[in-house]
This record gives C-alpha cells, structure tokens and sequence, in this order.
C-alpha cells in the first residue's frame, strides 16, 4: 500500500509509520490546539494544517472533515493515556482514577479540548461514536482495579467494574459540564469514597 492510499483510510484504520507518522502527530497536535483555543465550531482543516506547517492537500486527502479529525484525534488521545494505578487498595486505586480525572480536567489545555469535544458529540454523531470509543477505552483500562477488589473480597461477587468506575468519574464531568462547582481534590477524592461505598454496599452487582 502506498503512503498516498493510506492517507484516504478512514481515520482510525491504518497506523502509519514514518514520515505519515510524524505529519499524523504534528497535525494531531495542532488540532487539538485549535480546538482548545477556539472550540468546535471554529476548527478548520486549512488552519490546521497551517499550525502543523504540512500542506492543506494532506490534511484534506487523510481527515476529509473536521469530525473524521477529531475522531482520529480521540483514538490517538485514548492510546496515549495514562495506564492505571495499582496500589492494591479499592479506595486508593479510585482515589487515583480521580485524581487522573481532575488533572485532565482542570488541565488548560486539555480541559478545554475536552469541553469542545464534548460539545461537538452533542450535535454531530461521529465526534460522538469518537467520544464513546475514547471513553470506553479508559474504563477498560480502569476497570481491572475493581475486578481485582472483587477477587480479593473486597466487593461482592457480581459487581459491574466499568459502573464503578463510571461513578468515580461523573460527578467530576457534572462539575466542569453543568454545575460549575469547583473542580479540586476535595470533590475528586469524595467521588472516589462515594464510589467505593456504592460498591461495598452491592449498589453495582449486576
């Protein structure tokens, strides 16, 4: 396959090596930048290419539309992630999911990315089937702390691990999407003791 044919695979099929690896990376940073800076509605291929000095032809041939970028961006995001925490403790495990969870958030790069990703799904059901993956990917990788927990007697037989984990995560979201309460370890780390006493409880036995 020749390196023009694997500029036109949809994003997310084809992991090229090589100079298309670089020209991916450069082009992958400059649209989050972009989006971080201006948000959804404003990104554009030509800028785009512009910030990752490749030429607009490039960006056309290999994305096609904003949302194929963003989706590629998405999957490369997910694949970059931190890997999760083992301490060997249920509680402390998901106090470090928390707190992964705040950095992120309250990162300026990264939590306005994430507010213009997130504000992009709601219209547009690509970025959305994007998002999906993305989070799905680091649930999965978090999700070994509580099935771990059950296999040590911690939790009850049953328990769903991604439900877990999901509670740890989405008061943080209610907070920086709908709220606007602070976003400080206080309010993560009372997710991740809210989470843990759910589980105990059996609230996520499936």
């Amino acid at each position: 396959m020749t390196s023009e044919s694997s500029e036109i695979m949809e994003p997310g099929t084809v992991r090229p090596g090589g100079r298309t690896a670089r020209v991916r990376e450069s082009v992958l940073r400059a649209a989050g930048d972009a989006l971080a800076e201006q948000g959804f509605d404003r990104l554009d291929l030509a800028d785009v290419a512009r910030r990752a000095e490749v030429g607009k032809t490039t960006v056309y041939r290999r994305w096609s539309t904003t949302t194929g970028l963003i989706a590629d961006l998405l999957d490369d995001m997910a694949e970059q992630s931190s890997p999760r925490t083992r301490t060997g403790s249920l509680a402390e495990d998901l106090r470090a999911n928390a707190r992964l969870v705040l950095r992120t958030l309250t990162d300026p790069r990264q939590g306005a990315l994430f507010r213009s990703v997130i504000a992009a799904a709601t219209c547009d059901p690509r970025t959305a089937q994007a998002l999906h993956r993305f989070y799905a990917v680091r649930i999965k990788e978090w999700s070994g702390c509580v099935t771990e927990a059950v296999e040590r007697g911690e939790l009850p037989a049953g328990t769903d691990p991604d439900e877990v984990i999901r509670a740890v995560s989405a008061p943080l979201y209610y907070r920086l999407l709908a709220s606007g309460d602070p976003l400080d370890e206080a309010a993560a780390d009372r997710a991740a003791a809210a989470a843990v006493v759910a589980a105990k409880a059996g609230t996520y036995v499936r």
